[in-house]
């Protein structure tokens, strides 16, 4: 299952983090948002232990979305030891994380 982090957790799990790592940045009002969040919850659970998945509230967590210059949600990125490696926007097809995913993983 994907976790929810905060500002102040992000550095912590994800840019001080080896590894790859997902974040998906959304709000509760996006309506695309809602469509992709059982897509990101479904990918979360086939890469449970390959990767970490995490939800970052852009409203209640504006540094961080700001930091990373998130205009429009939902936005998608992967990070590779720390760094931004990809990132997607809009609601996309599970198939496509997967396949973007695997892509980072190697697979």
């Amino acid at each position: 299952m994907a976790e929810h982090i905060t500002d102040a957790e992000f550095d912590a799990k994800v840019t001080n983090s080896t590894g790859l790592a997902l974040v998906d940045f959304w709000a509760p009002w996006c309506g695309p948002c809602r469509m992709v969040g059982p897509e990101i919850e479904k990918l979360s659970e086939e890469m449970a232990g390959k990767m970490h998945v995490y939800k970052l509230n852009i409203d209640e967590n504006r540094t961080t979305a700001q930091k990373f210059r998130v205009m429009s949600i939902p936005t998608i990125m992967w990070f590779k030891d720390g760094k931004v490696v990809e990132s997607v926007l809009g609601a996309v097809p599970f198939e496509a994380l997967k396949e973007k995913t695997n892509k980072l993983l190697g697979v």
